[in-house]
């Protein structure tokens, strides 16, 4: 991935000398396991724990050479001991995927530690955020046109239920994914045994593929990507939503703009939503990079080298992606401007249509036919929308509605707190109870 999305610490999880590091953590896990069993010499376990270098300079000038990874990566440590009769039982029994994939596991063990700790903290801020707009009023929107009242505390309470989710699903794939094989080149683990394999997968801090090929299956693979894509979808669906509510028409929400920010070459007046626009983006690659995974699942026999070079490639980006996006959507929501006397203009702007819904339902409870209250309510409300007028004052003069409801009734069927009075029972079941005494006054949150 490009310097310009990569994080510091995600950037060295995947760096040529930390996969290198981590291939090294696998070879010396296994030497000394191994020693402990009484199958490779204490004395040459202990020198290749003392003298095994990573120089990366030197792997690849020999990778060049022998057109092998591993390969060259074990010739090299192996010049590092400088001890021929030790450096026999580096990566003793062991086939290159032994430690490639067991080393991968790793890898991804430290990045998902990164990303569930970034998922955690953009939890935080939802949840703090939501609460500062509980009872803010604001139009909810359907099909992108007015439909009736919502508040912007509970469209946030949304976005964090749905990140409660990628957390849980995030857990479990990564949880997945934290298991390593050291079987061999077929997985029959003719050389070592299950045993030994068990025992080197715990000294790692990993669980133990229960049967592989050369390869950790890569269903694993996949659904680790596809938790990674639904992160993406998420903070694009949220950025999505800020970048409607930032339009000029619209102006209920802003992500944050710099003091010295300037958002157009040509005109200085411009505020784009870009680190919206940016997420939007990359969130297409993590879901492209997904599919290049599901490619990966089906592999030749017992495994062919196709899956490689994708994993290069999607595994890294993808975290850092990830990373990154959480990262600025952090920041976004937790310094986003948020307007309400602009929403509360804007739902009042069709002068009361948003209620029509309510008039229908109370119109039928009183004992109008669905059919005829439908139709008067209809009527009303398109002559009110043609002609900019008070959708109310219509329907209080309309006969066959004042036939079923007063004026006292109406008042009732267009009161917007009787819209919103089920917001504290949602976020108790979003958030757990709030404490007793605990309530904001609509609208009160302010200008942010």
């Amino acid at each position: 991935m490009i310097p310009r999305y990569t994080r510091q610490e995600m950037g060295h999880v995947w760096s040529d000398g930390n996969k290198l590091a981590k291939w090294l953590e696998v070879e010396l896990a296994a030497t000394e396991t191994l020693a402990e069993a009484g199958q490779v010499p204490k004395d040459a376990a202990a020198t290749i724990r003392a003298r095994a270098k990573i120089e990366v300079t030197r792997i690849h000038e020999l990778e060049a050479r022998v057109k092998h990874d591993v390969i060259a990566f074990t010739m090299a440590v192996g010049e590092s001991i400088a001890d021929p009769a030790a450096a026999r039982w580096l990566h003793y029994g062991m086939t290159s995927n032994d430690v490639v994939d067991t080393a991968q596991a790793l890898q991804i063990r430290d990045a998902s530690k990164l990303i569930e700790r970034a998922l955690v903290t953009f939890g935080e801020i939802l949840d703090l955020r939501a609460h500062q707009f509980r009872y803010t009023p604001q139009i909810g929107r359907t099909h992108g046109i007015h439909a009736e009242p919502i508040t912007f505390g509970l469209k946030i309470a949304n976005w964090f239920a749905e990140n409660q989710r990628n957390i849980a699903r995030f857990r479990d794939a990564a949880a997945q994914m934290a298991v390593g094989k050291i079987s061999g080149a077929v997985g029959t683990g003719s050389h070592l045994g299950p045993e030994m394999e068990e025992r080197i997968c715990k000294h790692l801090g990993l669980s133990v593929a229960p049967v592989a090929s050369q390869v950790i299956q890569r269903d694993r693979h996949a659904q680790y990507l596809s938790a990674l894509a639904l992160i993406a979808a998420t903070l694009e669906k949220i950025a999505l939503e800020i970048r409607h509510l930032q339009r000029t028409e619209v102006r209920e929400a802003e992500e944050p703009f710099s003091g010295e920010q300037r958002g157009s070459s040509a005109m200085p007046h411009k505020r784009n939503p870009v680190t919206c626009e940016q997420i939007c983006g990359l969130a297409r690659l993590v879901r492209t990079n997904m599919l290049a995974a599901f490619e990966n699942v089906g592999l030749w026999h017992e495994r062919d080298i196709s899956h490689s070079s994708v994993e290069r490639v999607i595994l890294p980006d993808s975290t850092i992606l990830v990373d990154y996006m959480l990262s600025k959507m952090t920041a976004v929501i937790g310094q986003m401007r948020v307007f309400p006397e602009r929403m509360m203009r804007n739902l009042e702007s069709t002068h009361g249509l948003v209620y029509s819904g309510q008039l229908l339902q109370d119109l039928v409870e009183k004992g109008m036919s669905r059919d005829d209250a439908y139709k008067a309510v209809q009527e009303n409300a398109m002559a009110a929308w043609e002609s900019d007028t008070s959708f109310h004052d219509r329907v209080s003069n309309d006969a066959r509605i004042a036939k079923y409801l007063d004026s006292k009734a109406l008042a009732h069927t267009f009161d917007l707190q009787r819209q919103l009075r089920y917001v504290d029972a949602i976020f108790d079941r979003v958030f757990g109870a709030h404490p007793a005494g605990e309530k904001f006054a609509a609208g009160s949150a302010g200008k942010h």
